[in-house]
């Protein structure tokens, strides 16, 4: 299976709560309320919401997403993204037009994160 290919699929109109475990990539482009854990790749499409904890490898996420967001590898917001929550991974790609209400950690995951309070930081 390639890397990119996507394993599950919750497509717009529906609704899931619960947990959510899997390898891979998952698309969300529905409702989802609960937990995502994985090491893959969650991508959160337009008009999907999430709400919960998500622990991933990869974060791509062009919807909406309240929560604490834990990404060992990355979270990518693109234009459409609004997440209001926590989000601590090593590496953060925003494109301009994305939406980012919350606190940041960044830093290898072997390094205790730093906070970034609205004070400290620059505008995107």
């Amino acid at each position: 299976m390639a890397r990119d290919e996507i394993n599950a699929f919750l497509g717009a109109g529906t609704n899931y709560q619960g947990k959510l475990h899997f390898q891979g990539a998952v698309r969300i482009d529905g409702n989802f309320q609960g937990e995502v854990v994985s090491d893959g790749t969650l991508v959160v499409g337009q008009e999907a919401v999430v709400e919960g904890q998500v622990r991933v490898g990869q974060l791509v996420l062009s919807g909406s997403l309240r929560g604490e967001v834990e990404a060992k590898e990355r979270v990518v917001l693109h234009k459409t993204a609004n997440l209001q929550g926590d989000i601590r991974t090593p590496i953060l790609v925003v494109e301009e037009g994305a939406i980012l209400e919350g606190q940041l950690s960044m830093g290898s995951p072997e390094s205790a994160p730093a906070k970034v309070s609205e004070e400290d930081s620059t505008s995107l």
